[in-house]
């Protein structure tokens, strides 16, 4: 093997290791990731509608992410939103006039 293809597996290894401990570091950050997209457009979607009342096209295509939601329900008569994305599902409901909107805990599902 010569010098220089010695240098780029070395150099590649390193870069692999590096990357490897970085994913390791961030693994709690990395693995809450696919929660976060359901819930905050479930809250968003809820605050859009039920909040600041407006129509349910405006708040689909404000809540639009680059990565899509698989679905996204909304209960009008009991104001509450069911987001489900990367695998995840999260509710959120219009608590009140002062309170607004709230995401349901343990809603998964």
């Amino acid at each position: 093997m010569s010098t220089g293809k010695r240098a780029w597996a070395a150099l590649g290894l390193l870069l692999s290791l590096a990357a490897a401990t970085w994913l390791w570091h961030e693994r709690t950050q990395l693995l809450a990731f696919p929660d976060i997209l359901s819930a905050f457009s479930a809250k968003e979607y809820c605050s859009c509608r039920y909040v600041l009342q407006n129509s349910a096209d405006y708040c689909q295509s404000y809540i639009k992410q680059y990565l899509p939601l698989s679905s996204l329900s909304e209960d009008a008569g009991q104001r509450r939103v069911l987001a489900s994305g990367l695998g995840r599902s999260n509710t959120a409901a219009w608590v009140g006039p002062r309170q607004g909107c709230r995401l349901i805990p343990g809603s998964d599902g």
